[in-house]
C-alpha cells in the first residue's frame, strides 16, 4: 500500500456558516485517454455515469460526489455538447476525441471536499498513476499542473485582503516551494502579481470590496495568474468582472483558485497533499494578523528606488522567517 504524506488543516477550518471548509482540486495530465482514466475511475470507485460525450464525462462517486473527466479542448467541449443535445452522435468526434487524448490533457475535476477529509482523494490519485498518467515532467511545452480552489472562511473586504497580502509576500517563495518546472514558470497561465500591484496591496489601510475589485481589475485583468480571484470576484459582482475581462471561462464561485503547483502524478508516493500543504503556508499567514504586518513592512522597506524588492534576498528572508517558525 502506497504511504502518502499527511494532510495539513489551516488556522481556520469552518466558514461563515460554521460548516468545515471545502476544497475542490482539478488534475492535468496526460499518457492516458478519457475513456481509460473514466473507466478506471468508474470500476475501482464503484462510480456511476451520469452524463457522457466524447469529450466529458461525469461520475457519480460514493466517496467525494459528482467528479468530472474532460478534454481540455474547448472546440471539441462544445461540439460534443451539441451532439449530445441533438442526440445524433456525430461519427467523427470519436476519432477526434481518441487523436485529442495525444494532444491535450485530460483533466479531472474533483467535487468540493470537505478539508477534514482530503485523503479520500488519495485512492483517485493511485488509479491514474497505475494506469499509467503522466504530469508535468512529461512535456516540455503543455504546462500541466494542479488547481487548488479552496472555500474562502469569510466573504468580505477584510478576509479576502488578508489572503491577498499572504500570497503577495509569499509568492516568490512558493514558486520554489513548489519547485515549479521551467514549461510552467515562463507558460502564460501561472502569471505572478506584479510588484506595483504588491505594494500597493501592503499599503492600504482597512480597504472596503470595491477598492479591492477596482485594484485587482486594474493590475490582474486575467485568469492566468498563480492565484486567480476572477471567480472569487465574480461570485460577489460578475458583471463588473465581465466588464473588465470578457472571459466566458470564469466561473463564479466563493473559492480562490490556486494554479501554481505542478502536477506530479507519475511520482511513486506523491498526493495532493503536497500542493494542498505548501498552500497552507498561506492560509497560516493570512490568518496572523501580527505576522501580515510585519512582514508586508519588512517588503516595503526592502524596496530599492528603481529596482523594487530583490526576489532572491526575499526568498531568502522568508525561508528563513517561515522556518523560525516551523511553518515550512
Amino acid at each position: 500500500m502506497t504511504s502518502h504524506a499527511a494532510y495539513r488543516q489551516p488556522a481556520r477550518l469552518t466558514g461563515s456558516d460554521g460548516e468545515i471548509r471545502k476544497v475542490g482540486f482539478e488534475l492535468e495530465f496526460s499518457g492516458v485517454s478519457l475513456d481509460d482514466t473514466a473507466n478506471a475511475l468508474r470500476q475501482k470507485l464503484e462510480g456511476n455515469v451520469v452524463y457522457q460525450t466524447e469529450a466529458e464525462l461525469v461520475l457519480e462517486l460514493p466517496s467525494i460526489g459528482k467528479l468530472t473527466v474532460e478534454l481540455d479542448w474547448a472546440f471539441l467541449k462544445r461540439k460534443a455538447a451539441e451532439s449530445a443535445e441533438k442526440g445524433e452522435p456525430e461519427e467523427w468526434l470519436k476519432p477526434l476525441s481518441q487523436a485529442a487524448g495525444l494532444l491535450v490533457p485530460v483533466e479531472v475535476v474533483c467535487p468540493p471536499v470537505a478539508i477534514d477529509k482530503l485523503d479520500r482523494l488519495d485512492n483517485l490519485v493511485d488509479i491514474l498513476r497505475d494506469l499509467g498518467a503522466q504530469g508535468t515532467e512529461e512535456s516540455l511545452i503543455a504546462a500541466y499542473g494542479v488547481h487548488i480552489n479552496t472555500e474562502i472562511p469569510q466573504l468580505n473586504a477584510p478576509c479576502m485582503h488578508a489572503y491577498l497580502k499572504a500570497f503577495s509576500l509569499l509568492q516568490w517563495w512558493l514558486v520554489e516551494a513548489h519547485e515549479v518546472n521551467t514549461a510552467r514558470k515562463i507558460s502564460p497561465y501561472i502569471g505572478l502579481y506584479p510588484e506595483a500591484y504588491v505594494v500597493e496591496l501592503l499599503e492600504m489601510s482597512e480597504p472596503d470590496m470595491d477598492q479591492l475589485f477596482a485594484t485587482y481589475l486594474e493590475h490582474n485583468p486575467t485568469r492566468n495568474r498563480a492565484l486567480d480571484m476572477l471567480p472569487l470576484l465574480a461570485e460577489i459582482d460578475e458583471s463588473r468582472v465581465q466588464d473588465a475581462v470578457g472571459d466566458a471561462k470564469v466561473n463564479a464561485r466563493p473559492t480562490f483558485h490556486y494554479r501554481l503547483p505542478n502536477c506530479q502524478i507519475e511520482r511513486t508516493g506523491w498526493s495532493l497533499a503536497d500542493s494542498w500543504n505548501v498552500w497552507c503556508v498561506v492560509e497560516a499567514l493570512a490568518n496572523d494578523t501580527q505576522a501580515l504586518e510585519e512582514l508586508g513592512q519588512a517588503f516595503l522597506d526592502a524596496r530599492l528606488p528603481v529596482i523594487g524588492v530583490n526576489r532572491r534576498s526575499w526568498v531568502e528572508f522568508i525561508t528563513r522567517w517561515l522556518q523560525d517558525r516551523e511553518l515550512a
